[in-house]
């Protein structure tokens, strides 16, 4: 993924009750992330791994919610979910990248979930 900012965030809501983050872009995009793929997708290397072959399926996560979000810096924020994960580092880059793909990336996780033999239920 590319990390270098070209579209900046103007406005980011948490949904907690529907376990959602939108996210608005200074270029009119928008997007609502469901709390379940940014933590399948976090960006820390527990789930990323070191290089693309070492990345982890993680199963279990339909039900998983946020519990708040914190600003890295002038270019990131950090989630927290209710699993406790809180490693990922989301970059405005890597939300606006993921959210331009985000179907591709849902089908993506879907099959691996699939082939894996895991399930998306905790």
């Amino acid at each position: 993924m590319n990390f270098q900012t070209e579209h900046w965030p103007t406005e980011i809501r948490l949904n907690k009750e529907q376990k959602t983050l939108e996210v608005d872009f200074d270029d009119g995009s928008s997007f609502t992330f469901p709390a379940e793929l940014l933590r399948v997708e976090s960006p820390s290397a527990e789930v990323q791994g070191h290089n693309p072959s070492e990345k982890m399926v993680v199963p279990g996560r339909k039900y998983v919610g946020i519990i708040g979000i914190e600003p890295i810096g002038n270019y990131a924020i950090k989630i927290n979910f209710d699993d406790l994960h809180d490693t990922g580092i989301f970059t405005w880059a890597f939300l606006y990248e993921m959210g331009q793909n985000q179907q591709t990336i849902w089908e993506g996780y879907l099959a691996a979930i699939a082939a894996s033999g895991l399930s998306r239920e905790p």
